[in-house]
């Protein structure tokens, strides 16, 4: 290995360049054996393109709200088989200080369909590759044999009382992006001080060892176990407890199209219909099967709405169906569309399907029967960006409600906490259509919220109302949420950082802002810092995450809004929210209010055209 360390040094291209540089280079290209990885780095070199191999080569990344998540492509801060062995060398010697019994229990391995061409990156590879660092160390892998949904990863170390899981997927990102996803034992998404602890453990262990590369282990060992039948089987029975209607759903008329976004859902959301004796969903022909070109949509993320659905809904009007039901690429996230009186489509939003969702699950819950459970140690939870509808549910039926910090690592780890105290969890739910209905995974999923709202559909239907007429139903029973969630793409992470601080020292140092325009400014939480000034104390009932840039402002009129660094994309996000007592109607002042107050906020404490933000398009 020395020898070829020396033997790049000894290049002159690599020579030229700064000592850290250099050594970057040349680790890079010692270390990495992916011909098209290598060939990337050296025609940079060769070129003389200084500040993009300093870009690639002299950052690494780091753990966010969803493990790793990059560009696929060459160098230290992209996702590639070099960063992805990295990973998992340092993960595995983290698991091994952790579990005495990791050689018996094993891990965990699943991957989405994404792939390209130009660096040989592919989900299906990089499974493989950190299946085999396992394998070599004598350590079981419980590797899927097919692309799965990511909610059947954590499933699966669950049901096989696995250490850890391991998903390979960038979710609803870019064609260009992927990501490696990791579950702790709990079958929740790692938080701190896992997180942490894995990142220095990567940094311990950054030099691939002797059989780091050999994927073909994967195929090869006696360790390695494909859960793919067990666990599609028994998920799928784990899935039926959730069915309350299941005649109603045999005898139904009304029709379902489903979206796959080009990923891994649709055969997996039949399979769900099925388990719940409905008619199979009518697929979208040209996004039913896998395709990481993503090619018919500009981002394969169903959140962005009309305009990535409209294959979709031009089906579903040819077929008479008056349901689209959307899974993202890795089906763990689902938005819904109903047709309004024949016309105009209503797509829904995250907060207003987590609305419906927890009506409706809290329903079912009350009307199944005797309770052997309290109603006080029944919950339901949601992050603090999202709405405040389930508080409002929760204060008027009994139950109790918790708000966690954006990221469904902290709605999966705090249910975690509340089953092994005793208490049952009926829903939690993140604004950006991310659903856990009951706890059969611990995290959002796709697959199961599909099959959930089909048979709510059904039941409504059976009671001649709309998902959207129930919707008003239960907002003039518990009080309208008005709320409005967007964001700007920031792709400079010093323009995040110095918006978030000119909010910090604003007018004056360590002074946060009393107005925004004309709105006066009551209370402001800070979980960056861990301040809040609704506190006797000033300290943060939330945790303090300094990792991330969070403030809500609380304002004098009622609303509260929140802005936010996305931990997985380069985009600030903003949130905003005004609640009305139950029976008031007035939602059209609460509208025009809201939207006066977000165009306050985008223009006082944004500032897009000096910030170079761009706002959001598709």
């Amino acid at each position: 290995m020395g020898e070829r360390v020396k033997d790049e040094n000894a290049n002159p291209l690599a020579a030229q360049l700064e000592p850290e540089l250099r050594d970057a280079v040349c680790r890079w290209l010692c270390w990495d054996q992916n011909p098209k990885t290598r060939a990337e780095i050296k025609k940079l070199l060769v070129n003389g393109q200084k500040s993009e191999l300093c870009d690639r080569l002299c950052h690494r990344l780091a753990f966010g709200t969803a493990g790793l998540r990059s560009t696929m492509g060459a160098g230290f801060s992209f996702i590639n088989d070099l960063t992805v062995i990295q990973t998992t060398q340092g993960l595995l010697k983290y698991l091994e200080s952790c579990f005495t019994d990791l050689k018996q229990r094993g891990v965990v391995v699943g991957y989405d369909t994404r792939a390209q061409e130009t660096s040989g990156c592919s989900s299906k590879k990089l499974a493989q590759l950190t299946a085999a660092i396992f394998l070599d160390k004598c350590i079981p892998v419980h590797l899927f044999s097919l692309y799965v949904p990511t909610p059947f990863v954590p499933f699966a170390v669950r049901k096989l009382h696995a250490t850890t899981g391991v998903m390979i997927t960038a979710s609803h990102n870019p064609k260009e992006d992927n990501g490696y996803k990791v579950y702790w034992e709990n079958g929740a998404q790692i938080g701190a001080p896992h997180d942490k602890a894995i990142l220095q453990s990567i940094e311990d262990h950054l030099e691939p060892w002797q059989n780091s590369w050999n994927d073909q282990l994967s195929d090869t060992s006696p360790l390695r176990h494909d859960p793919f039948i067990n666990i599609c089987t028994v998920y799928m029975e784990d899935l039926k407890k959730m069915c309350f209607y299941r005649e109603l759903n045999r005898k139904t008329s009304l029709k379902f199209v489903h979206t796959s976004f080009h990923g891994v859902g649709h055969e997996y959301v039949r399979s769900a219909f099925k388990a719940f004796d409905l008619a199979p969903p009518i697929p979208v022909p040209e996004q039913q099967d896998p395709d990481p070109e993503f090619s018919t949509v500009k981002v394969p993320n169903p959140e962005e709405g009309e305009s990535v659905l409209k294959l979709s809904l031009q089906l579903a009007e040819k077929e008479g169906a008056r349901i689209v039901i959307a899974t993202d690429p890795d089906a763990d996230r689902l938005a819904l569309a109903e047709q309004q009186d024949g016309k105009s489509w209503k797509i829904f939003s995250g907060n207003e399907l987590g609305a419906l969702f927890g009506w409706w699950l809290y329903t079912c819950w009350k009307n199944k029967g005797p309770k052997m459970v309290d109603i006080k140690n029944v919950y339901m939870l949601a992050t603090t960006v999202s709405s405040k509808f389930l508080q409002s549910l929760a204060t008027k039926e009994g139950f109790q409600f918790e708000e966690t910090l954006p990221g469904f690592k902290w709605i999966g780890n705090r249910v975690y906490q509340l089953m092994q105290n005793g208490k049952e969890v009926l829903f939690g739910f993140e604004e950006s259509i991310g659903f856990m209905c009951g706890t059969t995974v611990i995290d959002k999923d796709g697959v199961s919220a599909a099959v959930i709202a089909a048979e709510m559909a059904v039941y409504l239907e059976s009671k001649e109302l709309t998902v959207a007429k129930q919707l008003q139903n239960i907002y003039e029973t518990y009080g309208y949420h008005i709320s409005k969630t967007s964001y700007f793409k920031c792709l400079s992470p010093s323009t995040m950082q110095r918006i978030f601080q000119q909010l910090r020292n604003y007018g004056a140092e360590n002074q946060y802002p009393s107005f925004c325009g004309s709105y006066e400014i009551v209370h402001i939480r800070d979980v960056t810092t861990g301040y809040d000034s609704s506190q006797l104390n000033k300290i943060s009932l939330l945790p303090v995450s300094k990792s991330s840039q969070m403030i809500t402002f609380t304002f004098l009129n009622g609303c509260v809004a929140t802005l936010r660094a996305s931990g997985t994309e380069p985009k600030l996000k903003y949130y905003a929210e005004l609640c009305a007592a139950p029976g008031q109607s007035d939602t059209a002042r609460l509208r025009e209010e809201l939207d006066k107050l977000i165009d306050a906020m985008v223009t006082y404490f944004l500032e897009p055209g000096k910030n170079g933000l761009i706002a959001r398009s598709v």
